[in-house]
Parts: structure tokens; C-alpha cells; sequence
């Protein structure tokens, strides 16, 4: 699982180890990795020897990081040439350090005839950053970043904010980052997620001075391995969990079809649909047991998924209160969020779970799209304070939130799945996974893994359908169980 703690924390566990060592210990450690890494990109394209690196060197510790790692692909034959941004803060042993193994220092961002870079190393602010970069590094960014060298950013990408993921200026957009001792919360969440291209994490020895509680995890294969729940010899389709569907209507009966998907592919021993698209449920997938309504009325469920495709009629509303009534798991997805009732979520004593993209999450906030895009763990960890709900938060990056959890980001999203219907295949899967017994943070978070695995495995690079990601959760399953 991968681990990302803010600012504060990292210092924190930087100063007391720090403590314990000799000076510039952990410099000279995050320096030998990132030399590593750059001497790794270098290598894709060419060598290390006779390679160009351009270094942007800020101030303070990530400046003098980058320059160590300079001095050292130096000394092994690259040409390497740095613009620093402020050369009255400039680190001064690791400018000593480079000028030493033969690097220069130029005046400005125009290499002359050193002639076109291999590599541009970022090191002009770290994730002590904040408001995204000034204009004068704005524009030797967009000067140097104009050609095709790949560019590595040192800790974070210059101009992203590291505990929020925001990104409230000009920012470097970086092709890989290496950051050290630990992820920080902007490397995994959008928008700043976006700018740092691939992630690479030095261990600098700070593993013993972290707290156990992080502030975000990442699940990975193993984890998610760990959690899918497996029928045993004596499971039936009640221990292997039966999943109430109540979505889509006479207008949208695809939505109940593709929800139906979601649960069946998901593991469920048995899906039970109430609503009035049963004809097409039916349809498509005869083992469903089918209820004209309302959902208290099918018969025995161990969750309920309730909202996909359920439009804004009386009864819709009174469906949408009458599983909120129901003392079993309740997931809430599309039309369901906008007609639930707060008081009644809030009142719940049995789990809920709300699954809102970015629109329907700024609704329930009561604030403007731009503003959740923009502050997503903002607006997921007060979406769960706020409804007392397990909140998964769809997009870009998928979050779950929960209580004083760490906030838990999905690693398997696309962009294909931006696509019609395919939310309504994760509410049913991530149904189907509360109904099999997960807790609610790890059914949102098993369920959002599996669907953009299913994604990827479906689209392969190509468009895809919600209902080719439904049919692809099976695979999805067998690759995490491989």
C-alpha cells in the first residue's frame, strides 16, 4: 500500500532523524537516488555519458538536492549546466558540490552552445511551495520545457500544492518525479497528480519516524487480493451476499440493466431488483429476482444500492426514503443523492455510502463544481463529516473518505471511464462488495479498484461502453486474485 503524509509530518520525521545522523546525511541520500533516477531516464533515450542536463535549482534543501545530484552524473561524463532562481539562497555546498565536478552555471535559460538538453531537472521549490510558481520561473519553465527532453521534478513538481493536490498558478508538468521518504498527498491526487508524471519514491530512511496512521493510502494488488471476499465449500448465495437494486425508470431503464451488471459481475449470490424497469433487467440477465416496488417489499437483502437512473417522480422519492429506512448497508448513487434526505442519512445506524461525481458532490456542498474539482480532498473529507457517510468521490482520481480514516485514492482510473452508465456499473459492484460482508470504506475502495481495472482491460486504449466495463470486472477479479 502506498502511504503519503503531509508537509508537516515529513518535517516532523525529517528533524528527528536528522537528529540522529551525521549533517547532510539524508541530502546525501536523496541526492544519490535522484542521480539514479535521472541516470535511468537518461538511459532510455542514450547514456549518461555525454548526455546535456539542465538543473532549474531553487533555494534551500530541494535546490541542494538537485545540485548534488548534478555534481554526481557529472562525474560520471554528463554535461551538466545550471539556471538558478535565486542565487543569493542558492545552497552553497551543493553549488561548491557541482561546480566542483565540472558543472556550470548559466546566466539564463538559454543553454548557448551547449546546444540541446537530454534532461531538465526541476528543483525550484519543494513542498514547502505554495501559490503556484512566480513569473519569472514561470517563464524559464515554459523556455526550457519548449523542446522534448523529459523532465524529472525533485520531491513535487514546482507550483503544485503538496497536502491539497491544487494547483493555484503556473506549475511545472513534469514526464517522472522522485520524492523522498514518503508520498505527499498532491503526488496522488488530481490536479496536481496530473503534473507529476511517473512516480518514483527514494527511501531515505524516514519508514521508523512516520506516524502508523498516514495521511492518504493507495491500495494496491495485494491489498485489494487481501480484501475480495472468496466463496468457501459451504457458502450459499446468502453468505456469498444478496444486493438490492432500486434504479432506472421508464426513461432510463439502462441505468437498472447496467447497476444489475455491476452487482452480478461483482460477486453477489443473488441481485433482487425493485423498480419499474424489470422488463429489461430481466431481459438481459434472468437470474435476477425482480419486484415491481417498492424496495422494502422484495424480500431478504444484505445492502441496498439505490439511485442510477431513478429520475425525480414522488416515487422515486418515496423509494429513495424507503431504503434509507432499512437497517442493512445502503449505497446512494445519481438521482438518489439529489432527492435523499440529510437528516435521514445523518439518522442512519446501519452504513451508508455516497458515490457523487464532482457536480452532484458541489449540490450537496452547496458550492460551484470548480470549487470540488480544484480542493478534492477538501470537499470528499467534508462531504463525510458533513453526512456522517462513507463518501467515494468519482473522477480523475477516485477518493474515499471516511470518518478520521485516511482518505483512500484509487490508483486504476482512465479517462475511458468517463463514458455514460459507467458510475451505474460501480454503484451495483461496490453494492454487490457491502453485501458480501466488506466494511464500507473497503467495499468503495475494492469496488473503485476493480471497475478501473475492468476499464482498462476493456478499452485496451480504445473507446469503451459501460456495459464491456461491467463485463470485464470477472477479469478484473482473476488479475488482482493472480
Amino acid at each position: 500500500m502506498r502511504h503519503a503524509y503531509s508537509v508537516e509530518t515529513v518535517r516532523a520525521a525529517e528533524k528527528a532523524l536528522m537528529a540522529r545522523l551525521p549533517e547532510g546525511t539524508l541530502m546525501k541520500r536523496a541526492a544519490a537516488g535522484l542521480a539514479v533516477a535521472c541516470g535511468d531516464l537518461l538511459r532510455r533515450n542514450g547514456r549518461v555519458y555525454g548526455s546535456r542536463v539542465l538543473l532549474l535549482v531553487g533555494s534551500g534543501d530541494n535546490g541542494g538536492d538537485t545540485l548534488y545530484a548534478g555534481a554526481r552524473l557529472a562525474r560520471r561524463g554528463a554535461g551538466v549546466r545550471a539556471v538558478l532562481t535565486a542565487p543569493d539562497k542558492v545552497h552553497r555546498a551543493g553549488l561548491a558540490a557541482l561546480l566542483a565536478a565540472g558543472g556550470l552555471v548559466l546566466d539564463g535559460p538559454d543553454p548557448g552552445p551547449f546546444g540541446p538538453v537530454d534532461l531538465v531537472v526541476d528543483g525550484i521549490t519543494g513542498i514547502g511551495g505554495r501559490g503556484g510558481l512566480r513569473p519569472g520561473a514561470a517563464e524559464l519553465v515554459r523556455a526550457v520545457t519548449r523542446g522534448h527532453a523529459p523532465v524529472l521534478s525533485v520531491d513535487l513538481p514546482s507550483g503544485v500544492e503538496a497536502d491539497t493536490g491544487q494547483v493555484l498558478g503556473a506549475a511545472v508538468r513534469a514526464d517522472a518525479t522522485v520524492t523522498f521518504g514518503a508520498y505527499k498527498p498532491g503526488l496522488l491526487v488530481d490536479p496536481a497528480a496530473e503534473h507529476a508524471g511517473a512516480l518514483r519514491l527514494v527511501d531515505i530512511g524516514l519508514g521508523p519516524e512516520l506516524p502508523a496512521r498516514p495521511d492518504l493510502e493507495a491500495l494496491q494488488y495485494a491489498d485489494v487480493a487481501a480484501l475480495l471476499p472468496m466463496p468457501d465449500a459451504e457458502s450459499d448465495k446468502y453468505r456469498r451476499g444478496v444486493v438490492g437494486v432500486a434504479a432506472g425508470s421508464e426513461r432510463y431503464p439502462g441505468a437498472a440493466v447496467l447497476a444489475v451488471a455491476g452487482a452480478l459481475h461483482g460477486g453477489a449470490g443473488a441481485v433482487r431488483f425493485a423498480g419499474p424497469g424489470a422488463d429489461a433487467v430481466i431481459a438481459r440477465f434472468p437470474e435476477v429476482l425482480v419486484h415491481p416496488g417498492p424496495p422494502s417489499k422484495p424480500g431478504r437483502v444484505q445492502a441496498w444500492v439505490i439511485g442510477p437512473g431513478l429520475g425525480d417522480s414522488s416515487s422515486a422519492a418515496g423509494a429513495v426514503a424507503d431504503v434509507l429506512a432499512a437497517d442493512v448497508p445502503v449505497l446512494v448513487d445519481a438521482d438518489g443523492l439529489r432527492l435523499m434526505d440529510a437528516g435521514a442519512v445523518r439518522a442512519r445506524t446501519a452504513p451508508t455510502v455516497l458515490t457523487p461525481h464532482a457536480g452532484e458532490a458541489a449540490a450537496l456542498l452547496g458550492v460551484e463544481r470548480e470549487e470540488v474539482e480544484a480542493g478534492r480532498l477538501a470537499a470528499v473529507r467534508e462531504l463525510a463529516a458533513r453526512y456522517d457517510a462513507t463518501v467515494l468521490l468519482k473522477g480523475s482520481t477516485t477518493l474515499v473518505a471516511e470518518g478520521d480514516a485516511p482518505v483512500r485514492i484509487n490508483p486504476t482510473g482512465t479517462s475511458w471511464l468517463a463514458t455514460a452508465g459507467s458510475g451505474d456499473v460501480l454503484s451495483g459492484l461496490t453494492g454487490s462488495l457491502l453485501a458480501a460482508g466488506l466494511a464500507p470504506r473497503d467495499a468503495a475502495s475494492v469496488g473503485a479498484y476493480l471497475h478501473g481495472l475492468a476499464a482498462r482491460r476493456a478499452s485496451d486504449g480504445a473507446p469503451v461502453a459501460a456495459q464491456d466495463v461491467a463485463d470485464a470486472v470477472p477479469a478484473a477479479w482473476r488479475d488482482v486474485r493472480a
